[in-house]
């Protein structure tokens, strides 16, 4: 699957382009926090990565292949909850794998374990909190042992408290072997998550550097503009 190149890269819905021209390759190791303002295509560019929406210029490479197989999952802002219990929904990620509704149970357990969640099993999904659910999407996708793990802004709408459990969450889900692609607009969890970061500005990448390079040091003005605007205090480059 890795690396990952991404060539020219367009989608103009409507013939309104969201991206243009996008030139990344990533490698197959770490996270990579997405920044930039509303509206520059960072959505987009998860979505065109995982297949939701498709582009209509340029190629996404796989190792030199066009297709990344089954290896990619996305969890969004908001999660999709089955009306069913916390125990099934994350089980539910492992039914396309064929095994036995013992074996899904069981390992859906392990993880549910690992997230905290153990003795909610047997809860309505629909019940939980909104971090507690963002927990649960997270668990389905890990469980499925992903190459690449595509992450929306999944803790946009939580508190602290709730913020650093799910952070927790990624950073173990890393050290587990998977590659993760992650798109915020909080700066601060960009600097505890991020190895690289991508910067995008209407539809195009300015930028892409190392975390701590990036926020030291950033070339583009358009980085520039956007961290001294996004941060608490000011500045100086």
């Amino acid at each position: 699957m890795f690396p990952l190149r991404i060539q020219g890269l367009e989608v103009a819905p409507g013939g309104r382009k969201l991206l243009h021209g996008v030139e990344l390759e990533l490698g197959g190791e770490g996270i990579t926090l997405v920044l930039g303002p509303n509206g520059a295509g960072k959505s987009v560019l998860l979505r065109t990565l995982c297949g939701l929406v498709q582009p209509s210029a340029g190629r996404i490479e796989w190792d030199g292949r066009s297709s990344p197989g089954d290896g990619v999952m996305m969890v969004f802002q908001q999660p999709m909850m089955l009306r069913a219990s916390v125990l099934d929904n994350v089980a539910l990620g492992l039914k396309p794998q064929g095994l036995g509704r013992r074996e899904r149970r069981l390992r859906a357990q392990a993880v549910l374990e690992r997230i905290g969640l153990g003795e909610r099993a047997g809860d309505s999904a629909r019940r939980l909190s909104g971090g507690e659910q963002q927990r649960v999407a997270l668990a389905r996708a890990w469980l499925t042992k992903p190459r690449l793990l595509l992450l929306d802004e999944p803790t946009a709408s939580l508190d602290p408290s709730a913020t650093a459990e799910v952070e927790r969450i990624i950073r173990e889900i890393r050290t587990d072997g998977t590659r993760i692609v992650m798109v915020t607009h909080n700066l601060g969890q960009a600097t505890r998550l991020g190895d690289d970061i991508v910067f995008l500005a209407g539809g195009r990448v300015c930028e892409h550097a190392p975390a701590q390079r990036f926020f030291a040091r950033p070339r583009s003005t358009e980085a520039k503009l956007f961290i001294q605007g996004e941060l608490p205090w000011t500045m100086a480059f």
